[in-house]
């Protein structure tokens, strides 16, 4: 169950209120979707601007069950910087951790293991310009090689050099990393993503020639998609998503 309101009140400021029911919402969708891997991905915000503790989910909690207030709080050393049950998944204190060191623009990052995109890290031309989808994200992709589960504090250095300022980076054989300014922009970079991978996978499977997108038209698209949305970006759709989220389950407000 959650918390009643005036206890919310004095656990959390608002602003923090704010980034964890968008935080909560995040791990909801990506449930609903089907993107989720039982417990072991991850979704962590940054509290403040700079380099400051960040929320994470509580592991061993499925991501349908996540709420606003179960979500964990850790330091940039991974300790919890209040009481909570749950533990906090190695892995993914490494991971976040490592981006949320050294990329002051970024607030949230987002790590999935989806079918479709483990299956492009796999591929040795990675991530191809095929589809309006990939070219919103195509010119911010980076790429790490697997060094297997990411509990080595040591493989934070490797990250952040490979993921330098993208927003988007394939663990190779893994997974995938997926960054933004906001919570609605982390998500719906990974929506891009996932999709444009979905469709690479579908064309490369036909046994055909591929056409792919010319490199000069991809800077057009990315003016055009911020003009197409009104200039709002991730952000128009964000709160339409929330919507449909009350309509399934409004728990995740708890």
């Amino acid at each position: 169950m959650g918390l009643p309101d005036a206890e919310k009140n004095n656990r959390f400021d608002e602003s923090e209120w704010k980034l964890r029911l968008d935080v909560a919402a995040c791990y909801r969708l990506m449930a609903h979707f089907g993107w989720d891997d039982l417990i072991y991905t991850h979704i962590t915000c940054r509290l403040t601007d700079g380099p400051s503790d960040f929320l994470i989910n509580p592991f061993g909690m499925m991501f349908d069950e996540i709420t606003a207030s179960s979500l964990v709080r850790i330091d940039l050393d991974g300790n919890k910087v209040e009481h909570s049950d749950w533990p906090v998944n190695p892995a993914g204190f490494v991971i976040h951790s490592a981006i949320h060191q050294v990329r002051e623009d970024v607030r949230c990052v987002l790590h999935a293991h989806t079918v479709a995109t483990v299956a492009v890290s796999a591929l040795e031309c990675g991530l191809l310009p095929l589809s309006q989808h990939a070219m919103l994200l195509f010119q911010r992709v980076a790429y790490h090689d697997y060094e297997g589960i990411s509990v080595n504090k040591g493989e934070r250095q490797r990250l952040q050099k490979d993921m330098g300022q993208n927003n988007v980076m394939f663990l190779r054989n893994h997974g995938v990393l997926v960054a933004g300014a906001t919570v609605a922009e982390a998500f719906q970079n990974f929506y891009f993503l996932q999709k444009a991978c979905e469709i690479q996978l579908k064309a490369m499977g036909c046994g055909t020639p591929i056409v792919q997108i010319q490199p000069e038209v991809e800077q057009v698209v990315i003016n055009q998609y911020q003009e197409a949305n009104l200039g709002r970006g991730a952000e128009l759709a964000w709160p339409g998503l929330l919507r449909r989220l009350d309509r399934i389950d409004p728990s995740w407000r708890e």
